[in-house]
């Protein structure tokens, strides 16, 4: 019996990768080892994906101290944060959802991400009940550490739907980003990208494509737009603590020389979060395992 749907299995029998996936797949389970509880409890941020109402998939960022995060079972995943007000997730989480996290350690090169079914805890946190566990590899993660800098209340900074001049140079220098997915049955799943400045690259106003690079072979987010294309993408500002939020359509390019695979991303919304995180981050360490960017300067 296999752990993936028909999306996944479609995209890795296309890319011929199931014996590796199926060995990759082993490592998946529904409960919080002793091991993924501390990593959880010394984080300072988790990536949130979920649905609004309208099937939208969004990405956010929620901080707080360490053990804002804690298992409070091997089922059991408490958050004492919420999207603060005018978030596209603020909403959709003050009730129940399907949510897929991630937990990045940048610092560390380490993650892991946790799927299941989120409740609000009735104290302005989140009570999560634990789907999918897994951890993944280091690859793509530019190392960083965390910097207290004050900072007033998340707010909107911008809405619409095409990126601005400004948010479109952000876009075209980011390193790292994270996307939100969901599944045939409304499961959602929550993603790390990186890359060298660049990687994520800007074709207009609403374009966006970036290369799929080598991984653990699962085709999560790749299955998921086999047959969802809705995809929600989050862009942390590591220097000043505000991210910008995008939500649109995805479809995957399998055209590419030697098999490669790229996507290509449609926005439809922007909100762009002014002081999203209290956190500011030190210059990026690239990973080692990132490739090339074609056209860039070296």
């Amino acid at each position: 019996m296999t752990t993936y749907h028909r999306g996944e299995r479609a995209v890795q029998l296309r890319a011929g990768v199931l014996d590796r996936a199926d060995h990759a797949g082993r490592s998946i389970g529904s409960t919080i080892p002793a091991v993924a509880a501390r990593f959880l409890a010394e984080r300072r941020t988790l990536v949130v994906g979920a649905a609004d109402p309208g099937g939208r998939l969004w990405a956010t960022l929620l901080s707080g101290e360490p053990g804002f995060v804690r298992a409070a079972d091997e089922r059991t995943l408490e958050v004492a944060a919420r999207p603060a007000p005018g978030d596209p997730l603020a909403a959709v989480l003050s009730g129940p959802a399907e949510v897929g996290t991630i937990a990045l350690d940048p610092a560390g090169r380490r993650r892991m991400r946790l799927n299941g079914r989120a409740v609000p805890d009735g104290r302005g946190g989140l009570v999560i009940t634990a789907e999918q566990v897994y951890a993944n590899c280091p690859k793509y993660i530019q190392r960083r550490s965390p910097l207290d800098a004050p900072s007033p209340s998340p707010e909107v900074r911008s809405e619409g739907s095409r990126l601005s001049t400004a948010q479109q140079l952000a876009v075209s220098t980011a390193d790292t980003f994270f996307v939100a997915t969901a599944g045939p049955d409304g499961r959602v799943d929550a993603s790390h990208r990186g890359g060298n400045p660049g990687f994520l690259a800007v074709l207009g106003p609403d374009r966006l494509r970036w290369p799929e690079y080598a991984g653990n072979s699962m085709f999560m987010t790749l299955g998921n737009l086999e047959l969802n294309p809705a995809a929600g993408l989050l862009l942390p500002d590591w220097e000043t603590g505000s991210a910008l939020l995008l939500s649109g359509r995805a479809r995957v390019d399998w055209s590419l020389p030697e098999g490669g695979r790229a996507v290509d991303f449609t926005v439809e919304r922007v909100v762009e979060l002014a002081h999203a995180t209290p956190l500011t981050w030190t210059e990026p360490e690239f990973s080692p395992a990132n490739p090339p960017v074609p056209g860039a300067a070296r």
